[in-house]
């Protein structure tokens, strides 16, 4: 049996009454075919054209469109005589986080893990550390699911790479066991507040909560600083990253297939986010529903 959920964990009444909407509307087979190819289309698409790309007739089009759009999923713009039909972009993201939160992949509203393991501290990264963290770097490496370098870089690159006041490690038994560090996105002004994150653990310190302690460091410091969103790459079968992170508010954005070679194979990404709750909320925070369908997903 499953222990039962905390109160936080558990699912508001509104956010299940929105979810359950999404998912009512979506359990007609035709609208599922017909957000796929809205959604799918090189732009708005009028319900005639739309009609015939399923090939079904237009009244029974429209039911389902409407339908549709009473949940946000699509919009609908009248041009003369002509209704054109676009998928909503604010909520291209709703149903995968949806599923995030029913299935309990992420809480409502996570925040930063807050059960830090005893015997674990974090401080600053120092130049002398650099050597032990390049260390775990190779370590991290070597699983092939870490990171598409097959090589570490030298401590003056990653020096150059990370964010000054953004690299953190993990100490425990009296050495450094583990490193945290924040990369800018963008030169551009306009992404000041945006970065990437790393987060590596030593081989014979993993499962002892090092990378928890090095997150909730990580993001707590960085909403202080001011950086509004963090970004991070994963790769699907580092399953323990990606639970590690969507416990410190990260939410999945979406799966880049095939985005890089690594090792001579094709591999995919797993695109996660977190934003600054003064900055818009949490990125776990439900989706609003103020306004037509899901105006904010």
């Amino acid at each position: 049996m499953l222990p039962a959920q905390r109160d936080d964990h558990v699912l508001s009444p509104a956010d299940a009454e929105t979810y359950a909407a999404w998912f009512a509307c979506l359990a007609e087979p035709m609208r599922v075919r017909l957000l796929h190819a809205i959604a799918t289309a090189s732009g708005p698409i009028s319900v005639g054209e739309l009609a015939e790309s399923v090939d079904i007739r237009q009244p029974t089009v429209s039911h389902h469109l409407r339908k549709l759009a009473d949940v946000g999923f699509v919009t609908l713009t009248k041009a003369g005589t002509t209704t054109r039909v676009a998928v909503n972009p604010t909520c291209c993201t709703g149903l995968p986080h949806a599923a995030d939160a029913v299935m309990g992949v992420l809480n409502t509203r996570p925040c930063c893990p807050t059960d830090l393991p005893p015997g674990v501290t974090t401080r600053a990264m120092t130049d002398a550390d650099l050597d032990t963290v390049r260390e775990i770097y190779a370590q991290g490496v070597a699983t092939d699911h870490a990171t598409f370098e097959t090589e570490v870089p030298g401590a003056e690159g990653l020096e150059n790479t990370w964010l000054s006041g953004h690299r953190w490690v993990a100490e425990a038994d009296g050495r450094v066991v583990g490193w945290a560090a924040a990369a800018p996105v963008s030169s551009r002004e306009v992404y000041a507040g945006v970065a990437e994150t790393s987060v590596y653990v030593a081989e014979d310190a993993r499962g002892r909560g090092v990378g928890k302690a090095l997150l909730h460091r990580q993001v707590t410091e960085a909403d202080a600083a001011g950086l509004w969103t963090l970004q991070t790459s994963i790769f699907p079968e580092n399953r323990a990253g990606l639970a590690l992170h969507h416990q410190a508010g990260f939410r999945t954005v979406g799966v880049r297939e095939r985005i890089a070679r690594h090792r001579g194979a094709w591999r995919d990404t797993v695109l996660l986010e977190r934003r600054r709750r003064a900055d818009g909320g949490v990125a776990g925070d439900a989706p609003r529903t103020d306004g037509p369908g899901c105006s904010d997903c």
